[in-house]
């Protein structure tokens, strides 16, 4: 039986971390103390969901945690140091802190540690979310029991947000396909910095081909803009849209 430990402390352990290629250790009080935080646990680095969904949401979404008063975000996960260290630097995850709580001890006070044997796991986190005030728990959002394989439903990013700062805009998803020496594709992302929107580029024969432009954006010119899912086009379309969208 999962626990819901709101109102609670967080558990009192020592934290074995790597910094600057030596050991470290630090305590729950050195963490948590003084402090608001926003903590989420998963089953491991490196696994599809983790990797694809949880970290990079939260990542993306610090500044709109930050502007609710969060320090900051803490990933933890039964994997030791070098595992998160690395893990972390292959997210390019650099807004969100890992924490590995390699012998779950943690997590296990937490009364979140599940048997993952039949994959192979051993002992690790079951999926959920938090709001730590100076080490005390304010809010949990815990996947539920007796769904089969890794639910994923509740300890979002967004479900977090959503709780501290009710009807507060998301960024927009922004993706640009650009090619290199293009002026138009020039245009779009100085249109886009204009409006303080963040975007991912995709630069032609280096991040896509011909042929995957075509496919994508039904077009054969850059640049080709995606705003929420939605193709938006070239340069002059954006600044139609931006103009009738955004304030």
């Amino acid at each position: 039986m999962l626990q819901n430990k709101e109102g609670q402390s967080v558990p009192q352990i020592t934290f074995h971390i790597r910094q600057a290629d030596d050991w470290a250790d630090v305590s729950s009080n050195e963490i948590f103390k003084g402090k608001k935080i926003a903590v989420f646990s998963l089953p491991g680095a490196f696994t599809p969901t983790c990797s694809s969904s949880h970290v990079p949401r939260f990542n993306q979404l610090w500044p709109q945690f930050k502007q609710q008063g969060i320090d900051e975000i803490i990933c933890i996960s039964v994997n030791d140091a070098f595992v998160m260290n690395e893990w972390k630097q292959s997210q390019n995850a650099e807004n969100i802190t890992f924490l590995p709580d390699g012998n779950g001890e943690f997590t296990e006070k937490m009364g979140m540690l599940v048997d993952k044997e039949d994959k192979g796991y051993g002992k690790r986190s079951w999926r959920y979310a938090m709001l730590v005030d100076d080490g005390i728990i304010s809010k949990m959002f815990i996947e539920p029991e007796g769904e089969e394989g890794d639910p994923y439903g509740v300890s979002d990013a967004d479900t977090l947000l959503a709780y501290l700062a009710p009807g507060e805009a998301l960024p927009l998803d922004v993706a640009v396909m650009t090619r290199k020496g293009c002026p138009f594709c020039s245009r779009a992302k100085k249109l886009l910095r204009d409006y303080e929107i963040d975007f991912d580029e995709l630069e032609l024969n280096r991040d896509y081909t011909d042929q995957s432009l075509r496919a994508i954006a039904g077009a054969s010119s850059v640049p080709q803009v995606f705003i929420n899912g939605e193709k938006i086009g070239g340069s002059d379309e954006l600044d139609y849209w931006l103009a009738h969208n955004v304030e």
